[in-house]
């Protein structure tokens, strides 16, 4: 059988072929020749636009060439050039193209290649190199060389495919000269022909023969000559003047690259209007590059290593990615909302480079694209910055902003409007009947500020009707859509919707308003400031996109109301749309004015629909047309909105007019006259609420809440919520209530980088430095007052020499305060306005009031540095003028710790610890971790924060900087002072010495007025002193008789005697000044209704001109008061003289003396503070607790919450939750007068424990002020000592403080714990039968006892001083529980019983003896019968730690002997201070058998302050604490 060859199993479908067929091995000249693509590049013609040079230049255009023929080409062509590298000296390169003979050769000179047998193959080197594959002198990629070869194929690939390839040279050294002919692809070689040559014959040249057929063609075509000239050029551009190039035997020069580039550039410009830009740079050795412009596509013309990238590569973006984001920068920055990318910017450049690169890589044989990393390319290419500006102003960044408006432009049509009859799924829209129809000119469409604007539009629609009117509310102001981004216009909501609405497109030219929905556009917006804004806005979205609309008569309108209505009892009504006018009317009726009711419409929202009716029923007075003069209109819209107007803007402020308005009265308003007097209004009011003033550095709203403040004498605390509410009624605020919350927030904080002195005092969350205070909480949880040293800041005597706007018929506010020293330095200062910003930091407030006083005494400032109190960082000038580096504190603790203790101003904590998050090892998303952990050891106030490095990162932190890596640095400058100095005028201060020396004259000013203003007063009050003692003078002696007579005849007689009239408001006191009583006007009306409803006037005379003789109390008619009058006269006197000596600037330098006290306090009660923080650690830890001897059961918690006081509301109720009353509730009093008790009493020996009025202040107890008479000190007196007490001081009583000690054994005095008075139940102590009789007069003060039951021994007993919460509460039998609230006051005095009320009983026990509950005062007594015992028990007492007077009056009470609850009640006011190691004599009782410990009971304990019916009836009228339970 005939063997078969081995077939596969796949056989079946295959033509029968042999293993051997199939399977097959090539030598690499085969592969070539089979497979050209992968070494050539492709053998099929391609068709494709390059640049070609013919007609003596460079033409872009279509050509059809094999790129595989073009290689083999430049392969000879870039050898030649190689040789340039290997010798410099290389000056001449010859290229013959002859299509005819299908020939090509290329010459260059130089040293050429070696003629010499190679040892290792035996043959020549040129043989080796031209003959034979892979051989290349580039091998070695340990020597950089910025050669074009590289794998060994090169020239012998042009030599594989030529019919005939010869290759000839000239070695001078050796003196040979080589020359040998290939033929048949390399499969045939001829032998090698050596002759002599000259020792300075240096030259190498290749001539070959294309073997077209290869190539499927016949002969060389014309594109590929083409195509070979130019790449003949492209030698001679990269090689320039140092190597003369010729083609076809014509010399090519080129100087230099720019000028190869110029070819390029010449031929596009024969297209162009304008010639395109050359930028060239030679940079280095290395790199040449030149830039110009493309039409939108970029475009590159590359070299590396003479090598033609025609794809560009890493060298051609290496260079493009620096210019594109140079270029985009500097647009985007020129416009923000352009949103230029990278991208966009190369697309617009054309980019030429020439680089020399180490052993370069490419993309393949053919050499199209670089693909060498950046860091490997030998050399750095920096574009210079001169380049880069060179760059931006070719032009380039003109066309980028073009082209993003072009782009914006088309996406914006995407949203445009259709002329359509129905227009639906727009809210809150309402279409007129006709809009979008054939009647669509006639249709206006109504813009209301707001939905309460829109109501009333709808109601005036009712007059008018709904066919041609459509109304559509905007929410707040429009967007400024000249500086915002496509994205936000299209992302805007509104703006969309008034596209559809009105059927507006883009970019269209509008000539009239047929193509619209409505033919006109009416803006209905309030008339204050920010409705003016509100208009501009509209007009400026118009004129943006549409200008030509505006042109249109009539299409834009506004509808005006009146701001002012005045209607006379008569019924008849005058409108006023502006405040001149209304002023004008006001000073023309005069005194008759004031017969007129005037109302403020400040907003749509006041108008009622009846008046929206009249309005619309008037419709051609309330209509106002805009109208288009000239550009000038167009450029007067442009100056108020275009950032690029900014300093032309500056220039309209600064030339602003107090009193500027426009004519209201007008029908037609030009768009420049709305603009120069409407919205300049709206201008200045914003520049002014964003910069404070030089003189009390405040702005509108912080001067508005001080005036409340001031007027409301803010000494007690109060709601930040209802405070808003004072603020905005009584200072005529018109914006949110938000605003005016931060507002007062901002003005009460504290915390490290916020406000040095507060003006407010923060009571509550007002916001730390965790989050920069915007972890404050709800203004209706916090409160507020003025705090001590605003008082001292702001002299009360300066504020009648102020000026006080007047607006909605009211005083309010002054143009500014006048501080003793400048506030904006103290507090600092931060904003942005119309045309201005300011930033001022905070300085030491002694250091500027050291500075006055070198100013008082002529001598020269003292530069000051930005302070901030509590900051433990450092502030240090820097290099820059005016600059400051702040840094926080770090300090190390090991090799690897460190410790941060502060951190730079206005970097908060919460900021930074995300901040040192995303550095932590272990965070997601974390690439280079710098640390291994951080620990916070910090508080609200403190930053305390342990950082561990990672070890190995240590040493690249340390050498970069500590501060610098971990953001622990920042700057302060002082170059953007901005402020309005007295006058009104904005103004720049380079130092705050500058300030300081501006505000200097002023307040010295003020000091004289306040001086010349006090002693006119004082003038006036000695004329009234003078003339009250004749007066009197005269009735006692019958000179002058009151009774009986007639007011004129009364008027008369003091006319002819002289007595001088002195109206009851001195001419000089202005209305209505910050701190004025509110009621004094109700009691002046009080005053002549009780004289009669008509003032009587005689000659000249009125009664009030006499009042202040006329209403003297007739107990004031006598001698007695004759002499009190004389002697006070006296001292007036003394005054005026001491004052009229005194020199101005010592009222100053008393003022500095006091504002210092009072930061010497602060100071105090910070560093006090920053104690107590520092000793809570321990303080915990330890515990501060004695043991007990038996830890009383757990009271029910009082869960119900108190409410904080109200600063009117000191005394109001505040009961505890499921309370258990004894005999009759009476709840836990707050004392009163806790200011002036805590001077008179000692401090406590140790600093933890605090007196009880302290706390009970802190936790806001409050009594509802039933009166407990058993309570009183005088009835307990009585009781103890049996004598009725003698009461020398008459009025109200105080409060009195009880505390009830229950046991039914032991007696003894129990150190309680100050921690949770709210546990406390208040007990009524049993009163004795007599009357009492106090001996002191005046207000009886609150008196503390404390009380003890015992049905044992007396011993003391120490409890633990931690759990107050332990006290039980002592219940009153068959006594109701309170929980609605207090009781009124009238209530309580009717239930209030005639007899003191029976002893308490305690709960499960049933019924008890009372002898047992006796006064501790009583026991420290000696016992009757017994005598003073030669041997007393003695035992060390500390004062009680509910009240500090208390343990004075224990000492007093064991070493006098005196009545103890007497002198408990005079002591509950003494300054005599009581030593904690003052001895308490206990006596001794009769011995009593005492029981075990075991048998003991709990003890019960109750707290009680009551006070008179007075205080009582005093929180009836204030307390308004009547709120639900929850």
């Amino acid at each position: 059988m005939e063997k078969r060859p081995l077939q596969t199993s796949t056989a079946a479908n295959i033509p029968s072929k042999t293993i051997e067929e199939m399977y097959q091995k090539k030598t690499q000249l085969e592969h070539i020749l089979l497979r050209p693509d992968t070494y050539v590049g492709s053998i099929e013609k391609h068709t494709q636009n390059l640049w070609v040079y013919e007609n003596d230049g460079m033409v872009h255009r279509s050509v059809s060439y094999v790129p595989g023929l073009y290689k083999i080409f430049d392969e000879i062509l870039v050898n030649a050039a190689d040789n340039k590298q290997r010798d410099p000296s290389m000056d001449s390169l010859k290229v013959t193209i002859d299509p005819e003979e299908n020939t090509v050769s290329v010459y260059n000179n130089g040293d050429g290649v070696p003629v010499e047998i190679h040892q290792e193959e035996k043959v020549y080197v040129p043989e080796l190199i031209f003959g034979h594959l892979l051989t290349s002198s580039n091998y070695d990629d340990n020597v950089k060389k910025t050669t074009g070869g590289r794998n060994g194929y090169g020239a012998k690939l042009t030599n594989i495919f030529s019919t005939e390839f010869i290759i000839e040279t000239a070695d001078g050294h050796r003196l040979k000269k080589y020359k040998q002919v290939f033929s048949n692809n390399m499969g045939k070689k001829g032998d090698p022909v050596i002759t002599k040559c000259k020792a300075n014959e240096n030259w190498t040249k290749v001539t070959f023969k294309p073997d077209l057929e290869k190539f499927k063609m016949t002969y060389l075509e014309e594109d590929v000559v083409a195509l070979m000239k130019k790449r003949v050029l492209d030698m001679a551009g990269c090689f320039g003047k140092s190597v003369k190039v010729e083609l076809n035997g014509t010399a090519i020069r080129f100087k230099s690259f720019r000028d190869y580039a110029d070819l390029f550039l010449k031929c596009a410009e024969k297209s162009k209007p304008m010639p395109l830009p050359r930028i060239h740079a030679k940079i280095g050795d290395r790199w040449e590059i030149c830039v110009s412009l493309s039409d939108g596509q970029f475009q590159q013309v590359s070299f590396v290593n003479s090598i033609a990238t025609i794809k560009g590569g890493t060298h051609v973006d290496y260079i493009t990615n620096q210019i594109t984001a140079y270029i985009m920068n500097k647009v985007n920055k020129k416009k923000k909302d352009a949103n230029v990318k990278a991208h966009t910017v190369k697309n617009h450049l054309w980019v030429f480079v020439n680089a020399l690169i180490d052993n370069p890589a490419f993309d393949s044989q053919t050499k199209e694209t670089l693909t060498t990393r950046q860091a490997s390319f030998g050399s750095k290419c920096d574009v210079p910055e001169s380049m880069l500006k060179d760059v931006e102003k070719s032009g380039i960044v003109d066309t980028l902003l073009s082209w993003a408006d072009f782009k914006q432009s088309k996406d914006l049509k995407k949203t445009d409007g259709t002329k359509t009859q129905r227009l639906r799924g727009i809210v809150k829209l309402e279409d007129a009947n006709e809009a979008g129809g054939r009647n669509s000119e006639k249709c206006t469409l109504i813009l209301t500020e707001g939905d309460s604007a829109k109501a009333l539009a709808m109601a005036g629609l009712s007059v008018v009707g709904r066919d041609h009117y459509g109304v559509f509310p905007l929410r707040g102001k429009l967007l400024n859509v000249r500086e915002a981004s496509s994205k936000q216009i299209m992302d805007n909501e509104e703006i969309q919707n008034i596209k559809k609405i009105l059927g507006l497109q883009q970019n269209k030219e509008y000539t009239n308003v047929k193509s619209l929905r409505y033919g006109h556009l009416m803006i209905m917006a309030d008339q204050d400031h920010d409705g003016s804004h509100i208009k501009g806005l509209l007009i400026n979205f118009i004129h943006s996109f549409w200008p030509s609309l505006l042109k249109v008569p009539s299409f834009l309108v506004e509808f005006t109301t009146p701001i002012i209505r005045a209607s006379h009892p008569n019924k008849t009504i005058t409108s006023f749309y502006s405040m001149p006018e209304y002023e004008a009317w006001k000073e023309r009726l005069g005194n008759s004015a004031t017969s007129w009711k005037i109302k403020y419409y400040k907003g749509l929202g006041t108008s009622t629909p009846q008046e929206g009716r009249e309005y619309f029923s008037d419709l051609g007075k309330h209509r106002k047309d805009f109208i288009w003069d000239d550009e000038l209109d167009g450029n007067a819209i442009e100056l108020a909105f275009s950032k690029k107007k900014a300093e032309d803007r500056k220039v309209w402020m600064r030339n602003f007019e107090p009193g500027t308005c426009r004519d209201h009265q007008a029908k037609l308003i030009n768009y420049k006259d709305f603009v120069n007097k409407e919205l300049i209004l709206f201008s200045r009011a914003d520049l002014q609420r964003s910069i404070p003033s030089m003189v009390d550095g405040l702005k509108p709203g912080q001067r508005k809440i001080l005036f409340g403040s001031f007027k409301k004498k803010l000494y007690k605390e109060i709601k930040v919520a209802q405070f808003i509410g004072y603020v905005s009624e009584h200072s005529a605020y018109h914006h949110g209530e938000q605003s005016l919350a931060s507002t007062i927030i901002g003005m009460a904080q504290d915390f490290v980088g916020s406000n040095n002195i507060n003006l407010l005092k923060p009571n509550g969350q007002f916001g730390t430095r965790n989050l920069g205070g915007k972890d404050h909480a709800s203004a209706r949880y916090i409160y507020t007052e003025l705090s001590p040293v605003t008082r001292c800041l702001f002299h009360e005597d300066d504020d009648k020499l102020l000026e006080y706007l007047n607006e909605d018929g009211k005083s309010i506010e002054p143009n500014w305060y006048m501080p003793i020293i400048p506030l904006v330095l103290v507090n600092g200062s931060e904003g942005i306005g119309t045309g201005w910003s300011s930033y001022i930091p905070n300085y030491n407030p002694r250091e500027i009031i050291a500075n006055v006083r070198r100013l008082l005494n002529g001598e020269e400032l003292v530069p000051m540095d930005p302070w901030y109190r509590g900051f433990r960082g450092t502030i240090e000038k820097s290099a820059k003028e005016g600059g400051y580096i702040v840094n926080g504190t770090v300090t190390e603790i090991d090799e690897q710790t460190f410790r941060i203790t502060e951190l730079p101003i206005r970097k908060w904590t919460q900021d930074y610890k995300q901040f040192l998050e995303s550095i932590t090892d272990g965070t997601p998303n974390v690439k280079d971790p710098l640390i291994e952990d951080f620990r916070q050891n910090g508080d609200d106030a403190i930053v305390d924060i342990e950082i561990k490095m990672k070890p190995e990162k240590i040493a690249t932190i340390l050498q970069e900087g500590l501060f610098k890596k971990f953001k622990l640095t920042s700057t302060i400058s002082t170059s953007n002072m901005h402020l309005f100095d007295a006058e009104g005028k904005i103004k720049k201060f380079d130092t705050p010495e500058q300030i300081l020396e501006e505000f200097f004259p002023l307040r010295l000013d003020y000091y004289e007025k306040r001086k010349e203003y006090i002693l006119g007063n004082l003038n006036r009050l000695l004329l009234i002193l003078d003339n009250k003692v004749r007066f009197i003078l005269g009735v006692v002696n019958g000179e002058i008789i009151v009774s009986n007579r007639k007011k004129a005849e009364l008027l008369i007689e003091l006319k002819q005697k002289g007595f001088t009239p002195i109206p009851r408001k001195g001419k000089s006191v202005k209305p209505q000044v910050a701190g004025a009583n509110d009621d004094d006007s109700e009691e002046q009306e009080d005053t002549e209704l009780e004289t009669g409803s008509q003032p009587v006037s005689v000659e000249g005379a009125t009664w009030g001109d006499y009042e202040y003789l006329l209403s003297l109390p007739i107990g004031t008619l006598t001698l007695e008061s004759v002499q009190k009058l004389l002697d006070e006269k006296t001292q007036k006197e003394k005054e005026y003289e001491i004052l009229s000596g005194t020199p101005t600037t010592s009222l100053w330098l008393k003022d500095l003396d006091e504002f210092e006290k009072k930061l010497d306090e602060l100071d105090s009660k910070e560093a006090e503070d920053d104690r107590k923080r520092a000793s809570q650690g321990s303080k915990k830890a330890n515990g501060f607790a004695s043991k007990p001897t038996k830890k009383p059961p757990q009271p029910r918690k009082n869960t119900k919450k108190t409410k904080s006081a109200e600063p009117e509301n000191d005394n109001s109720s505040m009961e505890i939750e499921n309370a258990v009353e004894v005999a009759k509730p009476v709840e836990v009093a707050k004392p009163k007068g806790r200011a002036a008790s805590k001077k008179n009493v000692q401090k406590e020996a140790e600093d933890d424990i605090q007196s009880l009025q302290e706390r009970l202040a802190a936790y806001n107890f409050e009594s509802s002020g039933e009166k407990s008479q058993a309570m009183e000190s005088g009835e307990v007196q009585q009781k103890a000592a049996g004598k009725k007490p003698n009461n020398k001081r008459g009025g109200a009583k105080k409060k009195s403080s009880a505390i009830v000690l229950e046991s039914d054994s032991d007696n003894e005095v129990n150190d309680v714990d100050d921690d949770d008075d709210d546990d406390f139940e208040e007990v009524q102590q049993k009163a004795a039968g007599k009357k009492p009789n106090n001996k002191r007069g005046g207000a009886k003060k609150k008196s503390s006892t404390i009380v003890l039951e015992s049905g044992s021994d007396n011993e003391v007993n120490d409890v633990d001083d931690d759990d107050d919460d332990d006290f039980e509460v002592v219940q009153q039998k068959a006594a109701p529980v309170n929980k609605g609230g207090r009781k009124p006051a009238a209530q309580n005095a009717k239930k209030a019983p005639a007899k003191a009320p029976a002893a308490p009983k305690k709960r499960n026990v049933g019924t008890k003896q009372t002898a047992g509950q006796k006064l501790l005062t009583d026991m420290l007594q000696p016992a009757e019968g017994t005598g003073t015992s030669p041997e007393k028990k003695v035992r060390k007492m500390r004062e009680s730690p509910f009240n500090k007077k208390s343990g004075s009056i224990l000492g007093r009470a064991a070493a006098k002997d005196i009545s103890p609850i007497a002198d408990m009640s005079a002591g509950s006011a003494s300054n005599s201070p009581v030593s904690e190691d003052d001895v308490v004599e206990i006596a001794p009782q009769p011995a009593r058998a005492r029981p075990q410990r075991a048998n003991r009971t709990q003890m019960k304990y109750a707290v009680s302050e009551s006070e008179s019916e007075d205080d009582s009836d005093e929180d009836a009228e204030l307390s308004d604490f009547e709120e639900d339970d929850d």
